[in-house]
């Protein structure tokens, strides 16, 4: 057994929890903290399980297995890349090759209250036209949940996949639930009704967005 394993192991002894408690404070399967201290697997904590067990515990992340905690200004930032890609707002962007240009720190404590999502699901892209005004302008930026899609589908704004273009809508579920419309906000461009949710390449939803003044 590792150091990290040994400590975390530790901490829960002396806290008075068992393997389950943990694991479920993590959201994660009963036996997943069991399988990692005494099986190895896996090999290392996901860098969002380690920071929640870290403040739980009220120690450094050094001490399961994590670099020391930063200090300064931006020690509790969590950063979210902003992918060189763009999602139209209008007749469709090529989706690009979605590679990590640059990244954008939000408040932990912030962070959290949006969303319950793990950082490593989120991402920012640019928008890209005018079919989403007065919701969305040309040149925003968003966040989207892409662990939060087709499976949860629900009213909101989402990023679809349609063949190679990338496009960001309003998704309503229609009545008794079978069947959605794809919508945009401006009137002036089309919208697609009574569409079956099978249809849909849903990428991720749209928690935020982020707007320079002009």
């Amino acid at each position: 057994m590792d150091d990290a394993r040994r400590a975390l192991d530790d901490l829960i002894q002396k806290r008075g929890c068992n393997y389950s408690e943990i694991s479920r404070l993590l959201g994660r399967n009963a036996a997943y903290i069991q399988q990692y201290i005494r099986r190895g697997s896996p090999k290392q904590l996901d860098d969002q399980d380690r920071s929640v067990l870290a403040r739980f515990f009220g120690v450094d992340e050094k001490v399961l297995g994590g670099p020391a905690r930063r200090s300064g200004p931006d020690a509790d930032l969590v950063h979210i890349p902003i992918l060189d890609v763009e999602a139209s707002a209008g007749y469709g962007a090529l989706a690009g090759s979605e590679g990590n240009s640059a990244q954008f720190g939000f408040d932990e404590n912030w962070l959290r209250r949006l969303t319950a999502s793990k950082a490593s699901n989120l991402s920012i892209i640019g928008v890209l036209g005018d079919s989403m005004e007065p919701t969305l302008h040309d040149g925003d930026e968003v966040m989207v949940d892409l662990g939060d899609g087709q499976a949860r589908l629900r009213d909101g704004i989402y990023v679809l996949r349609m063949d190679d273009m990338l496009s960001v809508k309003r998704i309503a579920i229609e009545p008794q639930g079978k069947r959605v419309s794809v919508l945009s906000d401006n009137p002036t461009y089309p919208s697609w009704r009574g569409l079956e949710k099978r249809m849909l390449n849903i990428v991720g939803r749209v928690l935020w967005f982020g707007r320079t003044l002009r």
